[in-house]
């Protein structure tokens, strides 16, 4: 299937078939996280995440960061559920 966004309609149609025979399957919208950002920014952020852990598998470099980012992470959750509180 090709999913296709015309003025915040999203239409499906099968591959190889005309755009005339689209069905309206949806609207497009702007949701907001927790955070207030758009969920297209947190999208994007853990498609970076993702590619800088691909990367570190062959520098070493950016794989220690990476562990120390780790460590970091963990330390303060873990002081976070102690003491009930944000770092």
């Amino acid at each position: 299937m090709i999913y296709e966004s015309v003025d915040g309609v999203i239409y499906s149609r099968e591959i190889g078939s005309s755009p005339e025979s689209r069905k309206e399957v949806g609207w497009a919208y702007d949701p907001r996280t927790s955070d207030g950002r758009p969920l297209t920014d947190h999208l994007k952020d853990d498609q970076l995440w993702g590619e800088i852990r691909r990367a570190a598998a062959t520098n070493e470099s950016l794989k220690i960061q990476l562990e120390r980012c780790k460590i970091l992470y963990l330390l303060s959750k873990e002081y976070e559920d102690r003491h009930g509180r944000k770092t």
